[in-house]
């Protein structure tokens, strides 16, 4: 046998060996599944190879498996932003650093932000520390009613932190949609629906549409595609809508077209709760946001989330300002103040984007089979003396550093030189 051979020979037996999974044992901390085992004291969370094995008490731990000591702390899954966008801006006065929105007529629901997110975006570590694992990065309405397509990232660290591409399409409604229609709702709302009934014209006519047989859609031909998936019901139509009044327009839309529906916003969601409810649209609402701040959230209030999750709504949490997604866990303390039960409070900052995104099956809440994203706190998460000790991203813990921890630790002791203002990697 020629060496050539020889080393031909190891590579191929080596391959047919059995690699030897990695387990982490995080064992005596209080537990918040979100799963059927509900909360759980003095228990054991087992992770594989990044993926949850098992939760619970008095777990055997596998041979060779790293335990962690986590007495005395409590263990949530990671926290999950319902929406953002993150990756997207960096600083807002510097438009070359702001990839959210456009103003090309031509593009609208087209306008696909999945490739430019920025993986090296410093607004990734400064939330990632205060427990934030996944979120959906989305644009903004630059020039039209429609967006664009959202999409889901996890903030784990490397140069792919997409996850999910074309998760939802964006559309604004509202004062913000009335500006951009020409300066009325009824515009805005005519808009959205010509878009639609083109998109559905094109769908049941593509052949005459290329062969130029078609009378001319107010969209282009990138846009007509983009919205097949949404009159589908494939993707859900995200809807930035604050007012009562408002929200029951978007609803008929819905309805029109048998849409898969979301409210963003929707200060005032609490006025329509019942009729939310019985569509089974899912909102995404803000606690903080409980002043009257425009003419369309006069009536908001502190309790909007309570109501609306005692009606049945499905309600996540969002603060809206991508650069202190951290306030989530502020917003849902805030929530429970106000009267909503504090373990569903921390399902619409985990578990409920998780359903309202499509991703419940492998996110979202700590069960065998999931992707082991967890935080594990010094206490109450919703507490806002609690710190995140650590953060794990699928089983990986993360730097617990960022670039305003770094500034901190520079500054920290004045007496002394200064280090270097860069540093080698």
């Amino acid at each position: 046998m020629t060496a050539r051979h020889a080393l031909l020979f190891c590579a191929m037996l080596l391959a047919a060996l059995p690699l030897h999974a990695r387990t982490l044992a995080f064992v005596g901390a209080t537990v918040h599944t979100l799963g059927p085992e509900g909360s759980l004291g003095d228990a054991t969370v087992l992770i594989t190879d990044g993926v949850i094995e098992a939760v619970g008490r008095d777990l055997p731990l596998p041979d060779g498996a790293e335990v962690i000591d986590a007495r005395g702390k409590v263990i949530t899954p990671g926290l999950f932003a319902a929406t953002s966008q993150l990756g997207l801006v960096e600083i807002l006065l510097v438009e070359e650093t702001v990839d959210d929105r456009q103003n090309d007529p031509r593009i609208g629901a087209a306008f696909d932000i999945a490739d430019v997110v920025n993986p090296d975006s410093s607004l990734i570590p400064v939330n990632r520390i205060d427990g934030v694992t996944r979120a959906l990065t989305m644009p903004r309405s630059g020039d039209g009613v429609f967006a664009g397509q959202a999409a889901l990232m996890h903030l784990g660290g490397g140069l792919e932190p997409v996850t999910h591409r074309r998760v939802a399409m964006v559309a604004t409604y509202g004062e913000s949609g009335a500006r951009l229609a020409g300066g009325s709702r009824a515009s805005a709302l005519a808009r959205l629906a010509e878009a639609l009934e083109d998109a559905d014209d094109y769908r049941a006519h593509r052949g005459d549409y290329l062969r130029a047989r078609r009378y001319p859609y107010a969209i282009s031909r990138l846009d007509l595609e983009a919205l097949q998936p949404v009159l589908r019901g494939e993707m859900p139509l995200l809807v930035h809508a604050h007012r009562a009044s408002d929200i029951l327009a978007v609803l008929r839309l819905a309805r029109r077209f048998e849409l898969q529906l979301v409210i963003a916003g929707a200060e005032e969601g609490w006025q329509v709760a019942d009729r939310l409810a019985e569509a089974r649209v899912a909102v995404i609402v803000d606690p903080l946001a409980n002043l009257p701040r425009r003419f369309e959230s006069l009536h908001a209030r502190s309790d909007n989330a309570g109501i609306l999750w005692r009606k049945g709504v499905t309600v996540a949490f969002s603060v809206y300002r991508t650069h202190n997604l951290r306030n989530l866990r502020q917003a849902a303390g805030n929530a429970v103040a106000a009267g909503l039960p504090w373990e569903a409070a921390l399902e619409a900052i985990t578990l409920n984007p998780a359903r309202i995104w499509g991703v419940e099956e492998s996110l979202g809440s700590l069960e065998p089979g999931k992707a082991a994203d967890l935080v594990v706190w010094d206490g109450d998460p919703l507490e806002m003396t609690t710190t995140a000790e650590q953060v794990y991203v699928a089983g990986r813990a993360v730097p617990m550093e960022s670039r305003q921890t770094l500034l901190r630790d520079r500054y920290w002791d004045l007496d002394r030189p200064l280090p270097p203002a860069w540093y080698r990697r």
